[in-house]
């Protein structure tokens, strides 16, 4: 069912069709790289979201966001939010664009899972990796945590007009950290609405359920050995009583690679919030480490 908003706000990109699916996906930019935006869970427009740093990054590089099923502008699937399925959308949006590869992968968050997969099942169409606070398989046995859940309740949210009030109580709960006008007000007023119409929908809650499984698929992958990566993390000064923390962790998943390195950064999960004229200036200058290596 389309709402008002639907109308209002239309797709700032163009839909590629995958079965019988319309995916959105946002192109700027040219260059001599070819960098993939991969979202984290639950983000209501990842093309909206990422913004600020698109515009930067495609100063110099061709950007291409992919909105999967069930974000922002793109349609609700009924296949599993299998790490395969995810995948293999992904990688027919790019081929049905004729973007061609190798890419560089820049997960945010949970899509770190899904950038691993891709890396090793496909590594000839993956040229590096940059993560963005990215969630890496390995990370749940390393710190001896759980993966999360969330109810499959949480799917009816939207639809009986749940995230609608809670949003209209509390916006600024589920809108970008924006101190500097980062993000324009047609932005945040799309960004808004959009989290209304997608906010925890049945696809998202299914990916969330699914996180367990698609680790366990991927928890004994690796980058492989040569492959550049370069992992931004939130710098918060946690660390577990043995000492281990988001560095300490990344440090085992550094390639033998001599651009692979880690650069912390303060911030929210979302460092791209905040941060992205620094990821922009660090990518740029690993993209061009790793053009000279070559």
């Amino acid at each position: 069912m389309k709402l008002v908003e639907h109308y209002k706000y239309p797709a700032r990109g163009q839909y590629i069709q995958i079965e019988d699916k319309r995916m959105h996906v946002y192109t700027k930019g040219n260059g001599p790289k070819t960098i993939v935006l991969l979202t984290g869970l639950g983000t209501a427009s990842p093309v909206l979201d990422f913004e600020p740093l698109i515009n930067e990054m495609s100063k110099h590089n061709r950007v291409v966001a992919i909105e999967p099923f069930g974000y922002g502008w793109s349609d609700m699937t009924d296949k599993n939010r299998t790490v395969e399925h995810i995948v293999e959308e992904l990688r027919s949006a790019l081929q049905q664009l004729n973007i061609k590869g190798p890419y560089v992968l820049m997960p945010h968050s949970i899509s770190g899972i899904y950038s691993m997969y891709y890396a090793h099942e496909y590594p000839e169409e993956v040229e590096a990796v940059v993560g963005i606070d990215a969630t890496l398989p390995a990370a749940l046995a390393y710190f001896n945590e759980s993966p999360p859940t969330m109810p499959h309740y949480m799917r009816y949210a939207a639809p009986i007009g749940l995230t609608r009030l809670v949003i209209s109580l509390n916006s600024s709960g589920y809108l970008p950290l924006d101190s500097e006008g980062t993000y324009s007000e047609e932005n945040l007023a799309i960004t808004k609405a959009m989290t209304a119409w997608n906010g925890y929908n049945n696809n998202v809650v299914q990916e969330a359920n699914e996180l367990g499984d698609n680790v366990k698929k991927t928890a004994r992958m690796s980058f492989r050995s040569d492959l550049p990566v370069l992992f931004f993390t939130r710098d918060d000064g946690w660390e577990s009583r043995d000492g281990r923390s988001k560095i300490t962790f990344l440090q085992t998943q550094l390639t033998n690679n001599p651009s692979s390195t880690i650069i912390p950064l303060k911030g929210h999960h979302y460092l791209h919030w905040t941060k992205y004229k620094e990821i922009s200036e660090a990518a740029l200058n690993f993209m061009e480490d790793i053009k000279d290596k070559e």
